[in-house]
This record gives structure tokens, C-alpha cells and sequence, in this order.
């Protein structure tokens, strides 16, 4: 493989972007691919790659490369220059790459492979905290899955379309999909692709959304005609599958606390076609109450740790603090005991997370069960997903039912 200049300054310029200015992964590689219009599919491939594998390996890189934090420039093209190594890519004979000591390198890597830590690129206070809470071996399987490349995986929006039509269509446009064994409205990649330039995406036929995200809004247990809260809705993957399972039958209320991201969901609905999505800003406790029992369905997607979702956001494992995870626990409890009463008799209410901590999850819905609040509903069932048994994200999701 031989390495461009223009390629590899991008890449050495968006680390920069994202370890030392807090910019996200997702926004610097999404600013990297603008960069030069005459790429090719190959390019871009090899800027967005680059970018997530460095970010990802981060710490084994900076220790394997003996440089610390905040990186300087000198810094940022060691950690690229073990990351070529690694890869058994020859380096080019450029002034920003020093003689590198091959043999090292690769010893080093043998050495430090043998420590989790290490060997998984992960803060040690995430690896103490997941160990406490669901074990030594649970965690281990799970870390060396959410390391690996998340696969682009498209939900179907039924509003418009079938999902053996959705793949011919893209076959057509040269993408090649595949069925998921029981995701009824998910097609898998087969090779990555640029799928926001196709006809298809403008036409609305689909989401790009994770196998694991899509088992959220089928626990709801929908049936059209009825009336929905997405309490923490945010740019609304999950508010959009529902309107698909309702069949635009029914009302949807979509509500955030950013009025940014709802805008964002007004936008995606238009193209999905889904009508019946009312989107509601969270400014103050007014619209909660106004909705006090009026509910069949409440999905809490409550913000969490992400830490099942570090297979597409490794940068978030750097940016997470522990003083975070204690907040957001306080944060979630909060809102299953605020949103909770939107719920009306006879009704359903599903809590999800995309975290893997029985702390942000089952203890949660324990605790709220317990409580005043919490004695006006039923525990009906609840589902672990670990990423190395699916093979995509990991989440929880609980389902309660309102007692008559």
C-alpha cells in the first residue's frame, strides 16, 4: 500500500482536531471528507478509517510510541507511524516520519497485548468500573467486540417501501446488502458505502441505523392508531421507526430538550414521509404534565455512558469522565420518575439505554420500581444485548405496564 501525502495530512490534521481541540470523531472525519472533492471511494475509505482506528487504539499507540498527552504535531505522527507498522504498511521517507525502530514496535505491541487495559485501549477507570459491575470474563468478551469496526446496517422505512425492494434498489446502485436473522426491517452492507448519495435515501427509503437500535421501538409493542411519546427523542431514529410501525396511523409526540435536534427530526420525517409526528420542546415541565396519563406508549431512550456503543464512538471512551456516570445515573432515575406519568392506565412504557452497566440499567428500573412513583407499574420483561453475542451495539431495554 502506498501512502499519499494529501491522505495522510488529513488524517494527522483531524487527530490533532479531535485529542487536542474536543472536536467529535464523527464531525472531524465528516470535516476530513469535504477536504478534497477528487477523492475516490478508496480515499475517503482510507482518511475515515484511519481516523477511527488511531482514535480507537489510542492509548496503545501513545504507549507503544512512549508519547503523552496534549500531543504536539511530532507526537501525532508517531502514533500514525506505529499504526502503519502495526499494519505492515512501509513508511514513506518523509521529514515529519523519523527513523522508527520496527522491531521495537512490534515487541512492544507482544508486551502490552497481554494486558487488557492496554491490549483494549480503555481508560483504567472504565475497565475498574465495567469489571465491578459485570465481571472480569463478561467484560473482557465485551471489550474486544466493541473494538471492532461498527458494519453499516439500514432500517427499512416500510412507510415507502419493502425491504426485498430496498435491496434491488441498491443493488441497482451497485451496493450489495443482506437480510439479518430476526430484524425484520434490517439489511447489512456488504462492503461500505457512501449510501446518503444514493436516489434511494432521498426517496426516503431508509435509515441508517444499528441491528440493536432497531430492537428499541419493536418493544413498544405499537399497534396503529395509538398514541406515542418519545420522551428523549433527540434526532429521532427511534420516533421514525415507530411511525413506520404504526403505519402513520395514530400520533407520535416527539419531545427533547434541544430544540436543535427536533428541527433535525422534522427534516428526516418530511423525506420519510411520516406524518403524524409531532415534535415538543422539554423548556420546562409544562409539557409533561399536559400529558399526564394520556399516553399508550412512552419510550424512554435515556441519555447514558454510551459504552455499548464504542464500537462507532471510540472517541467518547477519552472524552467520558467519572463524575459523569454518577451524574447521568442521577439524571436517569430523574426522568423515569418525571416521564413515567405520561403513561396512562393499561399502558406500556419501555426504558432503554445503549450502555451495558447494570447500574444505568436494570438497577434503574429496580430503583424506580420501588419507588412511590414506581408502585403504579409492573415489570413485564427486559433484554441485555451484548455486543459479543449480537454482533452489533450493545443497549438494554426494559418494558413496564401501567397497572388499571
Amino acid at each position: 500500500m502506498r501512502l499519499h501525502r494529501n491522505l495522510v495530512y488529513t488524517v494527522i490534521d483531524s487527530i490533532r482536531d479531535i485529542f487536542n481541540e474536543g472536536v467529535y470523531a464523527d464531525k472531524a472525519v465528516e470535516k476530513a471528507l469535504k477536504r478534497d472533492k477528487r477523492w475516490g471511494s478508496r480515499d475517503r475509505k482510507f482518511v475515515a478509517e484511519t481516523i477511527y482506528e488511531i482514535v480507537r487504539w489510542k492509548r496503545l499507540y501513545a504507549e507503544i510510541a512512549d508519547v503523552k498527552e496534549p500531543f504536539d504535531r511530532a507526537n501525532i505522527w508517531r502514533l500514525f507511524s506505529v499504526w502503519c507498522v502495526l499494519k505492515g504498511i512501509a513508511l514513506p521517507d518523509w521529514n515529519q516520519i523519523e527513523p522508527t525502530p520496527t522491531r521495537r514496535i512490534k515487541g512492544k505491541f507482544d508486551e502490552l497485548s497481554k494486558i487488557r487495559k492496554y491490549r483494549e485501549s480503555i481508560p483504567d477507570w472504565i475497565d475498574e468500573a465495567a469489571v465491578s459491575e459485570i465481571g472480569e470474563e463478561l467484560w473482557t468478551k465485551e471489550l474486544a467486540a466493541l473494538n471492532k469496526q461498527a458494519e453499516v446496517i439500514l432500517r427499512t422505512n416500510t412507510l415507502n417501501t419493502t425491504k426485498e425492494n430496498l435491496q434491488k434498489e441498491l443493488r441497482e446502485e451497485s451496493i450489495f446488502t443482506e437480510f439479518i436473522p430476526n430484524h425484520p426491517d434490517a439489511l447489512r452492507l456488504v462492503e461500505r458505502a457512501n449510501v446518503f448519495r444514493t436516489d434511494v435515501f432521498q426517496k426516503g427509503y431508509f435509515e441508517v441505523q444499528d441491528a440493536s437500535s432497531q430492537l428499541v421501538a419493536e418493544y413498544l409493542d405499537v399497534e396503529p392508531g395509538m398514541k406515542v411519546v418519545d420522551a428523549c427523542a433527540g434526532a429521532g431514529g427511534k420516533t421514525l421507526h415507530i411511525a413506520s410501525l404504526i403505519k402513520n396511523k395514530g400520533q407520535i409526540i416527539a419531545m427533547d430538550i434541544y430544540e436543535s435536534k427536533l428541527r433535525k427530526l422534522k427534516v428526516r420525517a418530511r423525506r420519510n414521509k411520516a406524518h403524524n409526528i409531532d415534535t415538543r420542546v422539554i423548556d420546562s415541565t409544562k409539557p409533561i404534565k399536559k400529558l399526564h396519563g394520556k399516553a399508550d406508549r412512552v419510550l424512554i431512550d435515556a441519555p447514558c455512558s454510551g459504552l455499548g456503543v464504542l464500537r462507532r464512538n471510540p472517541d467518547s471512551k477519552w472524552k467520558l469522565q467519572p463524575e459523569f456516570l454518577d451524574e447521568i445515573r442521577k439524571v436517569q432515575q430523574d426522568i423515569l420518575q418525571q416521564y413515567a406519568a405520561m403513561v396512562k392506565p393499561g399502558g406500556k412504557l419501555v426504558y432503554a439505554t445503549c450502555s451495558i452497566l447494570p447500574s444505568e440499567n436494570q438497577e434503574q428500573v429496580d430503583q424506580f420500581l420501588n419507588s412511590e412513583a414506581g408502585k403504579e407499574f409492573a415489570f413485564v420483561k427486559d433484554n441485555k444485548v451484548f455486543s459479543h453475542l449480537s454482533g452489533y451495539d450493545g443497549f438494554y431495554m426494559a418494558q413496564l405496564e401501567k397497572k388499571q
